[in-house]
């Protein structure tokens, strides 16, 4: 498939051959599904957690004997009663991590949610910024003039570095490297943009992988 280039210097657009393998396919949504849950859960954190008795380190042995004191039968310090030992029903720091998604199927939903965005006319591809923008109005008339507010760009890092000081004051855009790019990201945004150098790094990067889709 082909796809305009846009270029910030108002020059004439260009095309762009791009993989259909990639960018062409039939969506998915139970995969894609699956990839925002799983990357999700990996982004909460540990919650609280105490020590339950087994845990206490410490001797086991029984304080006292069992009978003869007049006072209660205890075992080892480590019971919850007392001052030091293990907490009784307490949190036990549970994760809320997901099984592991293989390789395979986190490149798949990489593929099914950029068709997606390209079946919504959503993806775009701005030529490599060979200049440096030093104005933040610069960039932000540039993204309005080609409806591209609420985008997520997926630069090269070139491009980057001469984008990222006007862009990042810019509300609901994000910058990312492609190699970072990912289906959370790309789901959360309406539009995304890639930079030429990018989207060609990334269709060689994952277009070697040989698989049935």
């Amino acid at each position: 498939m082909k796809i305009k280039v846009i270029h910030i210097d108002g020059n004439k657009t260009t095309d762009l051959e791009l993989s259909d393998k990639i960018f062409s396919l039939k969506p998915n949504k139970s995969i894609i599904h699956s990839m925002i849950y799983w990357q999700q859960n990996h982004l909460k954190p540990r919650t609280a957690k105490t020590k339950q008795r087994g845990e206490i380190k410490g001797s086991t042995a029984k304080i006292y004997a069992q009978k003869g004191t007049g006072g209660a039968r205890h075992s080892s310090r480590k019971a919850p009663i007392f001052v030091g030992g293990g907490v009784a029903h307490g949190p036990k720091g549970a994760v809320y991590k997901i099984k592991k998604i293989n390789k395979k199927v986190r490149k798949l939903g990489l593929f099914h949610i950029l068709s997606e965005k390209n079946k919504n006319k959503s993806l775009f591809v701005v030529g490599d910024f060979k200049n440096e923008i030093k104005k933040t109005k610069i960039f932000n008339e540039f993204l309005e003039k080609n409806n591209l507010k609420n985008s997520l760009l997926i630069t090269d890092k070139d491009s980057r570095s001469k984008i990222f000081k006007p862009a990042r004051n810019i509300p609901n855009l994000k910058i990312i490297d492609q190699e970072g790019t990912n289906v959370y990201d790309i789901m959360k945004y309406k539009n995304v943009i890639f930079t030429t150098s990018s989207i060609k790094n990334f269709q060689e990067r994952l277009v070697k992988w040989k698989f049935t889709i």
